[in-house]
């Protein structure tokens, strides 16, 4: 529900302002307040071993590749484009991830249920635009929303592994997202910062901040310590259908038919993904 609310926020910032600057921008404040409220971050590098360490750097990394991707995307596609490509991808992506690195081979359950979540997202989402008609689409824009949505699958395993050796989730999260802040800090010094100061962008920011980053990652990885990271991916797809739903009741827009097709067929997919195996952690 959090994240539901990610690329709409974005793109209410200022005119001018740019796309992975937004990003960068969220990412450092929401970083640094995670690491800051997280008990036992500082020490968790040292209580790592030498392995885990790589494990970090590299978790630190793809937490760095979301925003500056995911940003441009919907500035090139728009938000739902961008949402359902992300979104959509991540949960293959961490299917794949984890069966060539053996954290577990995919399921008939898990891909079935994937498969319908995925159509279902994609339905629901992009339906006002296949009842309009098909707008061309941005190659470039496409391909970095793939790539947020390989960021977002690999730092989820990453995290989901370190949990599961039995680090505080909150300290995994607190460095992983500090040291993305650090990484992704000169994208918004080098950029322009004028739209920062306004009421809309410092608004714009704090939200990204602690609703969608330090708030919602809390709860992401205290969800790791009981989920497997690649049925996590896909449970998350859940997030457009709140914010189509949230759209209609709060916003009044109206959705084709379509879309509300592509909800139930969204909505089957992740209850035949979780009963009855929401019962169990997964492997």
């Amino acid at each position: 529900m959090l994240w539901g609310t990610t690329g709409t926020a974005g793109s209410l910032a200022p005119a001018g302002a740019p796309p992975a600057a937004i990003g960068a921008a969220g990412l450092t404040l929401g970083g640094l307040i995670l690491f800051l409220s997280a008990r036992g971050s500082r020490s968790l590098p040292q209580r790592c071993a030498r392995r885990e360490r790589w494990l970090l750097a590299l978790g630190t990394l793809a937490v760095t590749g979301y925003p500056v991707s995911f940003y441009p995307a919907v500035a090139r596609t728009g938000v739902a484009v961008a949402t359902v490509v992300a979104l959509g991808s991540a949960p293959v992506f961490a299917g794949l991830l984890a069966w060539l690195t053996r954290q577990g081979r995919p399921t008939a359950r898990w891909l079935c249920g994937t498969a319908a979540a995925v159509l279902g997202c994609t339905v629901l989402v992009l339906g006002p635009q296949l009842a309009g008609g098909a707008a061309p689409m941005d190659i470039i824009g496409v391909a970095l929303a793939g790539l947020s949505g390989l960021s977002y699958a690999a730092y989820s395993l990453i995290g989901g592994k370190l949990i599961a050796h039995g680090h505080p989730s909150s300290a995994v999260m607190g460095v992983m997202f500090a040291g993305g802040a650090l990484l992704v800090l000169p994208v918004l010094l080098c950029s322009d910062t004028h739209w920062l100061v306004t009421r809309r962008g410092a608004a714009v920011v704090l939200h990204l901040a602690v609703v969608t980053t330090f708030l919602a990652y809390r709860l992401f990885g205290y969800g790791l310590r009981h989920t497997a990271a690649q049925v996590a991916m896909t449970l998350t797809l859940a997030e457009p259908a709140v914010a189509a739903l949230l759209g209609v009741a709060v916003l009044g827009e109206r959705l084709p038919g379509a879309s509300w097709c592509g909800l139930g067929v969204l909505a089957t997919g992740l209850v035949f993904l979780t009963f009855p195996d929401g019962r169990r952690r997964g492997r």
